[in-house]
C-alpha cells in the first residue's frame, strides 16, 4: 500500500509540476495552489481509470457482450458524465464552493477543541497497517453507499433524479456517472462528510473512490459475466447489478396490490448487504434495461445532457 501510495504522489508531483502549475499561475491564481495540487491527484486518478477502462473493459464489451446495440448516441451522452467526474470537473467545481464551505466548519471544530476521530484505531492490532486500514474503510464506506443506494429508490424526490441513472436502455462501461448533478451533490456531500468524521487519510479515501468507480464501470459495463455462485455473493458482479437495472425488476417492488418504488441488488462493491437485508436477486438472467414508465408510456427522460439535466429538475417538482 505504501508503494502504491508514494508513486501515485511521485506521479501527482510531476503533472503538478508540468502542467497543472504553470497553468495556475498563468491565469493569476497563485493563491488557490493547495487546491489545484489536490485536484491534479483527482485528475490523475481518472486518467488512469479511463486508460483501465479502454485498455481492458472496452475490449471485453466487443469479446462477450449482451447486447449489440444498433443506435450509439445514448452511450455517447455517458461519455461526456464520465468524463466530467472522473477528469475532476465536477470535483473542481464542488471544492469551491461546498466542499470548501465544508473545510472551513471543520476548522471551527477543531479551534473549538473538537478531536480528531479516526475510526481504523478503535481495534489496535486489528486495523493496524495500511491495508486493514483501507478493508475496513472500504467495507464502512460500501455499506453507507448500500444505504443511500436504497434511499435512492424508496423516497420519491431522491428517486426522482436518481431515475435519470435508470433511464439508460443501452448499458456500458461509461453508464456509471449518468446521474442528475444534484443527485451527485446530495451523494459527494455525504461522503465528504462521512470521510471526515470517521478520520480516513485523504490519500486512502482517493483509493477507495478509484476502486469504487472502477468496480462500478465494469458492473455496468455490456458483458454477459457471472462470477459463479460463489463470486457473486463476494463481489458486485455485470450479471448482479443488470439486474438492478431491468425494467420493472431493479427499481420497483411487486406487492398484492400494487407495485411500489424499491427493487434489488442495492450493493455497490459487496453483495452481502443485500444478503443482510434481504435484497439480493441472483436469478441467472440477462434482462433489457431501463425504467418501466419509460418503456410501457413513453415518458420521456431525455437523449442529452442538458435535457436529461432539465427534465430531472421537472421531475423533482413534478412538472415532467
Amino acid at each position: 500500500m505504501d508503494t502504491l501510495v508514494d508513486a501515485f504522489a511521485q506521479a501527482q508531483q510531476v503533472l503538478f509540476e508540468a502542467v497543472v502549475q504553470p497553468v495556475a499561475l498563468w491565469v493569476g491564481a497563485d493563491n488557490l495552489l493547495e487546491q489545484a495540487y489536490e485536484g491534479t491527484g483527482w485528475l490523475l486518478a481518472g486518467m488512469l481509470q479511463i486508460a483501465i477502462m479502454l485498455l481492458l473493459f472496452a475490449p471485453l464489451e466487443r469479446f462477450k457482450p449482451v447486447e449489440h446495440w444498433t443506435d450509439r448516441r445514448a452511450v455517447r451522452v455517458d461519455v461526456i458524465y464520465t468524463l466530467i467526474h472522473r477528469l475532476g470537473v465536477f470535483k473542481l467545481v464542488m471544492f469551491f464552493t461546498l466542499d470548501n464551505g465544508l473545510d472551513q466548519v471543520w476548522g471551527w471544530l477543531r479551534v473549538q477543541g473538537v478531536p480528531t476521530f479516526h475510526l481504523d484505531q478503535i481495534m489496535p492490532g486489528v486495523t493496524d497497517g495500511a491495508w486493514a486500514s483501507f478493508l475496513l474503510y472500504l467495507v464502512v464506506f460500501d455499506f453507507l453507499h448500500y444505504l443511500i443506494h436504497r434511499a435512492q429508490h424508496q423516497w420519491a424526490p431522491w428517486w426522482a433524479l436518481h431515475s435519470l441513472h435508470h433511464s439508460q436502455r443501452q448499458m456500458s462501461m461509461w453508464s456509471d456517472n449518468r446521474n442528475h448533478l444534484l443527485d451527485d451533490v446530495f451523494t459527494s456531500l455525504i461522503f465528504s462528510v462521512a470521510a471526515v468524521v470517521l478520520g480516513v487519510a485523504p490519500g486512502q479515501f482517493v483509493a477507495l473512490v478509484v476502486l469504487g468507480q472502477l468496480s462500478e464501470s465494469f458492473q455496468h459495463a455490456n458483458l454477459r459475466i457471472s462470477l459463479g455462485a460463489l463470486g457473486e455473493r463476494l463481489w458486485v458482479s455485470p450479471r448482479f447489478h443488470r439486474l438492478h437495472h431491468s425494467i420493472g425488476i431493479g427499481h420497483e417492488t411487486l406487492l398484492p396490490d400494487k407495485t411500489v418504488l424499491g427493487g434489488c441488488n442495492f450493493g455497490v462493491l459487496l453483495p452481502v448487504w443485500d444478503l443482510l437485508f434481504r435484497t439480493a436477486h441472483f436469478e441467472d438472467r440477462f434482462d433489457a434495461t431501463g425504467v418501466r414508465d419509460q418503456v410501457e408510456e413513453g415518458r420521456d427522460y431525455g437523449s442529452g445532457f442538458w435535457a436529461q439535466q432539465r427534465l430531472g429538475l421537472l421531475r423533482l417538482i413534478g412538472r415532467a
